[in-house]
């Protein structure tokens, strides 16, 4: 995770993980880990009114929604910043689910209550299967937009929906602000339209396969780089892996599951889930459901990144709009149980395709925009987000320690070069008695 604050949510991150998926037999929706939210996150209550809306500030935020519930958050914007604002809806897993009609709105809205862009409306697709769904709606700046331009008091609008018959708990929701510097000049246009190409290439082959760590949320994601993965997922499980992708570049997915080893080959709609999301956790295209038979692989083809894909009409192209780490949520339907008593053998094929290009020139720095070499090496190693947060928080320790020490031995050396100083003006050591005498034979002329 890369929102500043969140490196400092560490080793509790990686105390908290109990429950290691596959090493037991088919678990329980009771038993089955649910979405970790940051640890670093910070409680709040929405409204149902405008007017005394709680005040988000840019990070982490959780909440609870009931079905027909409608929450009001107030934020102060500038005129120069663009603003992201994700909501991650997790319902836990075994939670009874309508497909389609239980969904969530957000909305950023001005003080008249107009809106500044395209509400995001995610929904459920996998067959009943409940699962963590997310989406951002964004207030925007830029010489193409007229409303939400100035800078003031503006209000996130969260509104659950759905069926009746579905599940009547509250569902854990977890809040993301996060905002995107302005860029220097102009705004890099939209590519134009057959820049690159929309064939699906093959997936990866690669005959080396590596671990992965799958998390139970963003705030956890294993790290993947290209190549081929291995995990273990329970039906009902949701596992969440991230990727780092630069400037140009775009992700071919493949996420799979074997044939079954009882024996027996019965065809199941809505089996496995794959969900891409960007930096700011906005989706990218609609989370797709593929149906088992005697083996299923659930594929995904995204856009180069590029600024200009924000000015594109297609979500899932507006989407892969900055460089940062991108998501994968796979999800294993509870339908499969029959076929996977002890949990699925996933396969995660990731190529991260072509070169990484120079992004554009924003005014400041953005870590949560931006592919470092750090975050190569994580996605190299396998790393976990709470793992990388642990180790991030080890080295800034170390770095404080050791400039800790420094400061001791500096101040040390500073004491002993006094004295020794003070020492040589006073002369020889040995000439001098406690009282200032000396010894020897009296100084000449």
């Amino acid at each position: 995770m890369k929102h500043g604050g969140r490196a400092v949510a560490a080793l509790a991150a990686l105390a908290a993980v109990a429950v290691l998926p596959g090493t037991v037999g088919v678990a329980s929706a009771a038993t089955l880990p649910g979405y970790r939210t940051a640890d670093d996150a910070t409680a709040v209550k929405g409204t149902a009114s405008r007017a005394d809306a709680p005040a988000l500030k840019p990070g982490l935020h959780t909440d609870t929604l009931r079905r027909g519930q409608q929450k009001y958050y107030a934020v102060t914007l500038d005129a120069t910043t663009n603003a992201y604002f994700s909501v991650v809806a997790a319902p836990r897993p075994g939670t009874k689910i309508e497909d389609y009609k239980d969904q969530f709105t957000v909305s950023v809205q001005d003080s008249s209550g107009q809106p500044c862009g395209t509400d995001a409306t995610p929904s459920f697709h996998g067959g009943g299967m409940a699962y963590p769904i997310a989406d951002y709606a964004t207030r925007r700046i830029g010489s193409d937009r007229t409303q939400c331009q100035e800078a003031g008091p503006y209000f996130v609008v969260l509104t659950r929906e759905g069926s009746q018959t579905s599940g009547p708990d509250a569902w854990p929701v977890e809040l993301d602000y996060l905002q995107e510097p302005a860029i220097k000049g102009s705004a890099p246009a939209r590519p134009e339209p057959g820049s690159w190409s929309t064939a699906t290439p093959p997936a990866r082959t690669d005959s080396t396969k590596r671990r992965a760590k799958g998390g139970t949320s963003f705030n956890d994601a294993g790290s993947v780089a290209t190549g081929v993965w291995t995990d273990r997922i329970q039906p009902g499980e949701t596992r969440f892996y991230r990727v780092p992708v630069d400037w140009g570049q775009r992700l071919n997915l493949s996420a799979e599951l074997p044939n079954s080893t009882t024996g027996e080959s019965r065809f199941l709609t809505n089996a496995l889930g794959l969900s891409v999301y960007n930096p700011a956790r906005g989706a990218v295209g609609n989370d797709s459901f593929v149906a088992y038979d005697n083996g299923a692989a659930a594929k995904k083809f995204t856009a180069p990144v590029d600024y200009g894909n924000r000015f594109n009409p297609t979500d899932a192209v507006s989407a892969m709009r900055f460089a940062g780490w991108y998501y994968l949520e796979v999800s294993l339907n509870p339908n499969t149980a029959p076929y996977f008593s002890k949990g699925a053998d996933l396969t995660l094929r990731v190529d991260v395709r072509q070169s990484p290009k120079p992004g554009p020139a924003y005014a400041s720095p953005s870590k949560d925009f931006s592919v470092t070499p750090d975050d190569r090496e994580a996605a190299q190693n396998g790393r976990t987000a709470a793992e990388d947060s642990a180790r991030s928080g080890t080295l800034m320790t170390v770095a404080y320690a050791g400039i800790g020490t420094g400061v001791v031995l500096l101040t040390g050396l500073g004491v002993w070069t006094l004295v020794a100083r003070r020492s040589a003006a006073a002369g020889p050591p040995a000439q001098r008695t406690p009282e200032g005498r000396q010894f020897g034979p009296p100084g000449g002329r």
